[in-house]
C-alpha cells in the first residue's frame, strides 16, 4: 500500500461512522478482561472510533478515556456513551499527561499507527509496570460461506494477526486468540462491509457491485433469522517496565 493510499483509508472512517457503528462487533468479555485484567483501572481506548471496545471497558468496570482522530467517530461514541471522557488525539500524539493511565487498549486500530512515534508515547501516558492491550477481530474462514465472503476483498481482509512488534520500555508480546461471533441480517451484513476502509474509498460504482455481490451471498445462504459470523479475536498484551 503506498503512503497516499493509507492515508486515504486512515481518514475514511469519518464518512461511514455511522454504518461503523450499527454493523461493526464488539469484543468477547474474556478477551478484554485478558487484555485488561480483572481490577478496575484508568484505561486509555486508543482508536477508539465509535466505541465498540469501549463500551465493554465501562462494562467490566474500568475508568476510560477515548481518544481517536475522527470526531465523527466520537460523536458516535459521545451518543452511546455519554458519560465517557472522549477526545480527539491520535497515537502519536496523545491529549494525555504522564503516567496517567494503567493500562492502553487499541481495538482494530493498532495497523493505522506508526509505532516507531507512537509507542514511546503510548509509554509517557502509561504508569510503570502499565499494559499495552491490542485486539483484532479477524476472519474464521472455517466455514464454506465466510471464506466466500471475505476472498472478495483478497488480501485487504487478513486471515491471523501477526504479533505486533514493540520496542522498549515494552517487555515480550503475550499472545491469546478467543472465538468471537456476530449475528446479522441483511442490512448489518452490508453495513459491515461498507465500514471497511478498503471499501469506503473505492469509486461509487465498484462499491456498489460489491454490495450487490454481497447482498446475493446473503440472500443464498441466510437462515430466517439472518446469519453467524465468525471471528477470532486476536489479543497481545505487553508491559511498560
Amino acid at each position: 500500500m503506498t503512503t497516499d493510499e493509507f492515508r486515504r483509508r486512515a481518514t475514511s472512517f469519518g464518512g461511514v461512522a455511522d454504518v461503523y457503528e450499527r454493523a461493526r462487533p464488539g469484543y468477547p468479555a474474556e478477551a478484554v478482561a485478558w487484555l485488561t485484567g480483572d481490577t478496575p483501572v484508568r484505561v486509555l481506548d486508543l482508536g477508539a472510533g465509535t466505541g465498540k471496545l469501549t463500551r465493554s471497558l465501562v462494562a467490566a468496570g474500568h475508568d476510560v478515556v477515548a481518544v481517536d482522530p475522527s470526531e465523527p467517530m466520537l460523536a458516535q461514541l459521545r451518543t452511546a456513551l455519554p458519560a465517557v471522557d472522549a477526545r480527539v488525539g491520535s497515537a502519536e500524539r496523545l491529549p494525555l499527561e504522564d503516567a496517567s493511565v494503567d493500562v492502553v487498549t487499541a481495538g482494530q486500530a493498532y495497523h493505522w499507527f506508526d509505532p516507531a512515534v507512537a509507542l514511546p508515547e503510548i509509554a509517557r501516558v502509561l504508569h510503570p509496570g502499565g499494559r499495552l492491550g491490542i485486539v483484532w477481530n479477524l476472519r474464521d474462514d472455517s466455514v464454506g460461506w465466510v471464506d466466500e465472503l471475505w476472498s472478495m476483498f483478497g488480501d485487504h481482509e487478513g486471515r491471523r494477526a501477526d504479533d505486533p512488534q514493540v520496542i522498549p520500555p515494552f517487555g515480550p508480546v503475550e499472545p491469546r486468540t478467543f472465538r468471537h461471533e456476530q449475528r446479522l441480517d441483511r442490512d448489518g451484513l452490508l453495513g459491515l462491509v461498507e465500514s471497511r476502509s478498503y471499501v469506503a474509498v473505492l469509486p461509487r460504482d465498484q462499491r456498489a457491485a460489491l454490495l450487490v455481490r454481497v447482498g446475493e451471498l446473503y440472500d443464498r445462504v441466510a437462515a430466517p433469522d439472518g446469519v453467524v459470523l465468525p471471528y477470532l479475536t486476536y489479543c497481545f498484551r505487553s508491559r511498560r517496565g
